[in-house]
């Protein structure tokens, strides 16, 4: 499409600016009969204006693929300017017409040889932009010349192409040794060869992360760098970027690389600055710090920085995102320039939350009073959410500078007494972490705290609240009865307010015993007998064990003394930290995620790492061999890496160890509880029984006898219990498919009656009609047309309506579809709007397709897998249903859904309810996940469906209803 564009805009320098917008004007009937005559015209200009016209129609989207053997006749031409609109025209349709294309392969071969080095290149472009395998065969000689060809236009033009060829066929490529001649070019003479060699290697290199292709060596590097100063600007991001990948041997090779690249930090193009920091912040994890030139270097890289920041706020949002890693990783090459990240009045908001963001980063004690007095003044702005990140920004700063606390705490007692909503509830959020840092230490501001506990209407700033009050209730007079207000809301409040009530009650009881022992009774009662959430129904279950198994062990565990909150609790993982950094300048610098978070495909992920600073020489190792030794196999794209520790805990085994006969039963309740609490494991948690002792504390109720949240499975070890799947889940039936609906009735459609409906049969998406004739005359020369949709659902072929319609006539017909077409966001998600041609005129219409149609047979997730995603996923994106008047148990139901591709993870049974856990996969990569509970003797089942991207929730439950009940 980019190569279509750039020939596009060529040509039209050619012709006149004044009067080209006469050919996008014309729309009449005949004219494809009348272009055709003039394509085939004696007279030069006529052809030109013919083939203008032809472009300009193709370019508004008409239909000209009718004219293709017209138009290329027309490439036996010496005009420059008619043999690329003819290229044009080539690259569109080639795919559609692909044997008619391959009458152009002479002519391509024949330019390939023209004295004209313009048109040499134009030919070998052209042919690495049409995507039909019947024509790459053909490509591979003229190919070769081109690649040595004595003109670098052509050399560089060729470079490219055999990055195009790769992708369309790479054993070609690497049977014609077309590899071997690219890795030359990178001895070129002329840089501008050089870069686009660099850049097809690595886009090949990208494709295939384990081949050594871009085998790079102190004789290459040195080559590059010379190319480097006389590229154009993308040329030096290309070899910028290659250089990045290269593990210097040792630091004296390593300076004299950062010598060399670093006067690209004064280039005009941001990318170039970003790509020459990449390079230079990867190397210098190679330089000993008392080196002289590393104190040098880290003063060269700050000008360009800053520099940056003075450019549009696209631009400087970018440079910001950047920046935070590289302070993250180097906050010495910034600590003295604070100014330049002060708000101003009329920056974006998302330029103000960044600089907030690095001021904190470099917050230290030399500059604190200077950077208080600016989050104060923001604190006052009217912009909301610029407002809480500056409430927010000051706690950070008390936490991260432990001699201005003081100082802090009293600007945000300050804010409290402003009386704004937002304003207070944040200032109570920071104070609460101010408390963890440093206990004992500011308790005397409580007071001020509660008297604001009427006006906290936001989660967070209620639990932080019901926080404080627990954990300071023996200072706090009147703790029960704040703590029993909220209790009288107990189910309206949010999760986290839920969690943080119950833990504070529990508290509080513990410090006051004989006057709240009503109080935790009910707290217990309403976590876990009338709460359907599991994670609040655990922790009351365990605290309910533990203060009646052991109330000694309950003190020590629940009042137990808490670790000081770190300094950076936002700060990116190490790990990730340094495959960002060596990501500066793309994306994924951005994003502040790895590409294979957000790249989806066939492609390998590499990733990367900086090389160490310690152990160089021998020790150090390559950048194949490091991510080869960096872990196991990339996870499934589903779960995108958030650069936290989930896939090291997924690696856990979590398994018992083997024992030669089976586990001795537990003697009783009472140790049973104490064995799941403090030291069982996890299997014991997920597996064993939480039911309540009878043995349980004088006075205090006991829990009751089976947890909802135990599992029927007896213990095997780990999560499998989750997903065990005893109780059977029967075979597959055949896939649902809707009955078949009007959808062109004969009235709109001048006659012409279309009913239908969607299929999915042996992978392959089917729309299945039937045209009924119901007009007096002869219907032929049928075709169809997909407007856009949210899933790019396109004809996979023509309409095949083989025979003429007859009146009366009845026809079945069945059209293959795939998802390749272009991509809008439809209302309804899954409605698709038609155009049906006949010889009589188009017809237009609108159907929905069941989404079912688009779920693959690949759709089954790894156990382990489900369980990760589910967590990851967040609760907003939860969305949950009811499903009447079903009455399938549900074995049955789960053999019905794995006929549509919904297949059952695991299942479990939970007081006589069987809650399937279900995935399926849309033909975009999108997962949905799903929770059906189905209870005997209940004709009603509730469906909870998480996915990442909510919007396709509505469809998923639409389907469940379709295949469930029919």
């Amino acid at each position: 499409m980019q190569e279509w564009a750039n020939q596009l805009c060529e040509s039209r320098q050619f012709g006149s600016k004044m009067t080209d917008s006469k050919y996008f004007t014309t729309t009449k009937k005949g004219e494809i009969f009348e272009l055709k005559a003039e394509l085939n015209s004696d007279k030069k200009e006529k052809k030109k204006e013919a083939v203008k016209k032809v472009i300009a129609s193709m370019t508004v989207g008409k239909d000209v693929s009718a004219l293709f053997p017209d138009v290329v006749n027309c490439m036996q031409t010496d005009n420059l300017e008619l043999k690329k609109l003819v290229y044009l025209y080539l690259m569109n349709y080639a795919k559609s017409q692909p044997d008619m294309a391959i009458m152009a392969v002479n002519t391509f071969v024949k330019d390939c040889e023209d004295p004209n080095p313009l048109i040499r290149a134009l030919a070998v472009r052209t042919m690495g932009c049409i995507r039909v395998d019947k024509i790459t065969e053909y490509l591979c000689e003229p190919l070769r010349k081109c690649l040595k060809d004595e003109d670098p236009y052509v050399r560089k033009t060729a470079a490219v192409c055999v990055a195009k060829l790769h992708d369309i066929n790479a054993q070609l490529v690497e049977d014609q040794g077309f590899l071997d001649t690219l890795k030359d070019l990178i001895s070129d003479s002329n840089p501008m060869v050089v870069a686009n060699a660099v850049a097809a290697l690595s886009e090949i290199a990208e494709s295939h992360p384990n081949s050594n292709l871009m085998d790079l060596n102190p004789q290459t590097i040195n080559k590059l760098l010379t190319a480097l100063n006389e590229c154009t600007e993308w040329g030096q991001i290309f070899i910028l970027d290659c250089l990045a990948n290269y593990t210097p041997r040792d630091d004296r090779e390593s300076q004299s690389i950062c010598e060399r690249v670093t006067p690209r930090l004064s280039h005009a193009n941001s990318a170039v600055v970003l790509s020459a920091v990449k390079v230079l912040m990867k190397f210098m994890e190679m330089l000993p710090k008392d080196l002289d030139y590393y104190g040098t270097l880290l003063k060269k890289l700050a000008p360009p920085l800053v520099t940056l920041l003075s450019a549009e706020p696209e631009l400087q949002y970018v440079a910001l995102r950047n920046i935070n890693l590289i302070v993250q990783r180097r906050p010495e090459i910034l600590k003295h320039e604070m100014k330049v990240f002060f708000v101003k009045y009329n920056d974006p908001i998302y330029v103000k939350l960044e600089k907030l963001d690095i001021m904190i980063r470099l917050a230290s004690q030399a500059n604190i009073a200077q950077v208080l007095a600016e989050l104060k003044e923001y604190a006052t702005e009217v912009d909301v959410d610029f407002v809480r990140k500056a409430v927010r920004a000051i706690g950070r700063c008390a936490i991260k500078v432990e001699q201005s606390a003081e100082r802090c705490v009293s600007t945000l007692l300050d804010l409290i007494q402003t009386k704004v909503n937002y304003v207070v509830q944040e200032a109570i959020v920071v104070i609460k972490d101010i408390f963890r840092k440093y206990p004992n230490k500011y308790e005397s501001v409580i007071a001020t705290l509660c008297e604001n506990l009427d006006s906290l209407d936001e989660p967070e700033a209620r639990a932080a609240m019901i926080w404080i009050v627990g954990e300071y209730a023996e200072r706090i007079d009147n703790a029960d009865e704040l703590l029993e207000s909220f209790l009288e809301g107990f189910h309206d409040e949010s999760t986290q307010v839920q969690l943080q009530l119950l833990t504070a009650i529990v508290k509080l009881f513990l410090k006051k015993p004989t006057e709240t022992q009503e109080l935790v009774q009910q707290v217990l009662s309403l976590a876990t007998q009338d709460s359907d959430n599991p994670d609040l129904r655990d922790r009351g279950y365990i605290y309910w064990r533990l203060l009646s198994t052991d109330p000694v062990a309950a003190k020590e565990v629940v009042l137990a003394e808490k670790p000081l909150i770190s300094e950076e609790t936002d700060l990116i993982e190490p790990t990730l930290l340094e495959e960002l950094i060596c990501h500066i300048g793309t994306l994924a610098s951005v994003y502040h995620k790895p590409p294979s978070a957000f790249v989806e495909g066939s492609r390998g992920v590499q990733h990367k790492r900086l090389p160490g600073s310690t152990g160089l020489g021998e020790s150090l190792e390559s950048p194949d061999t490091g991510s080869a030794a960096g872990g196991s196999d990339a996870p499934p794209a589903v779960i995108p890496s958030q650069g936290d520790l989930l896939g090291d805990l997924l690696n856990l085994d979590l398994t018992p160890p083997a024992t030669t006969g089976p586990p001795p039963p537990p003697t009783s309740g009472m140790q049973l509880g104490a064995m799941d609490l403090l030291g069982g494991g996890l299997d014991s948690l997920l597996g064993g029984d939480l039911g309540g002792s009878s043995a349980m504390g004088a006075g205090f109720g006991a829990a009751p006898a089976a947890s909802p949240a135990s599992f029927s499975a007896p213990v095997s070890g780990g999560l499998d219990d989750l997903f065990d799947l005893g109780g059977g889940v029967g075979m597959p039936m055949g896939a649902y498919n809707p009955p078949k609906t009007v959808w062109l009735p004969a009235m709109k459609g001048k006659g012409l009656e279309i009913s239908g409906t969607f299929a999915r049969r042996a992978g392959i998406i089917q729309m299945e009609m039937t045209l009924i004739n119901k007009a007096m005359s002869v219907m032929t020369d049928f075709a169809i047309q997909f407007n856009r949709n949210s899933f790019g659902i396109a004809p996979a072929g023509p309409l095949q309506v083989l025979t003429p319609l007859s009146p009366n006539q009845t026809i079945e017909v069945a059209l293959p579809l795939n998802t390749v077409g272009p991509v809008m966001k439809m209302d309804p998600l899954n409605n698709l709007q038609v155009a049906v041609k006949n010889n009589i005129d188009v017809f237009y219409f609108s159907c929905q397709y069941p989404i079912s149609v688009l779920f693959v047979e690949d759709g089954k997730m790894e156990r382990q897998v489900f369980l990760a995603t589910w967590k990851d996923i967040p609760n907003d994106n939860e969305s949950q249903f009811q499903i009447k008047d079903c009455h399938l148990n549900s074995d049955a139901a789960s053999s019905k859904l794995q006929g549509s591709n919904i297949f059952t993870i695991a299942k479990r049974t939970v007081d006589g309810q069987d809650m399937l856990y279900q995935s399926m996969k849309l033909t975009n990569s999108i997962w949905v996940l799903a929770e059906l509970r189905v209870q005997a003797g209940n004709p009603t089942y509730t469906i909870s469906l998480k996915c990442r991207a909510p919007e396709v929730s509505q469809c998923v439950f639409q389907t469940y209803e379709a295949v469930l009940k029919n």
